[in-house]
């Protein structure tokens, strides 16, 4: 009964940067992590950046010092904000968002934003 939709990407230089935000709605009870994966083709799925509830964060070696993950509670909305872009970040990016209600836990993925960065 949750939905994530996810909004920002596009087409953009090496070197440039874009914003991906990805907003939950529906009954939502608490949302624990939120985070992004990204998937290239024929590539493997790999986790980008994870936010907890309290503003924790953790990141994918490869984009640390040029990736910052954030979230507003109070919108139920997480963000990515992607500097210094390299080809090898094109991808399709998923939201994710981990919920919760007393000892009952569900994940709630978004359909994916691409990602693509020209040379």
């Amino acid at each position: 009964q949750v939905q994530l939709v996810e909004s920002g990407g596009g087409l953009v230089q090496a070197g440039g940067s874009l914003r991906l935000s990805c907003a939950a709605s529906g009954s939502i009870f608490v949302i624990n992590n939120m985070g992004w994966y990204r998937q290239a083709p024929g590539k493997q799925r790999e986790l980008v950046a994870i936010i907890t509830r309290g503003g924790m964060t953790n990141y994918a070696d490869s984009v640390k010092g040029r990736f910052t993950i954030s979230r507003d509670n109070a919108k139920n909305t997480v963000y990515l904000q992607m500097n210094s872009l390299k080809p090898e970040d094109t991808a399709v990016y998923f939201c994710y968002a981990d919920l919760q209600r007393g000892l009952r836990s569900s994940t709630s993925w978004g359909p994916g934003a691409q990602v693509t960065v020209s040379s």
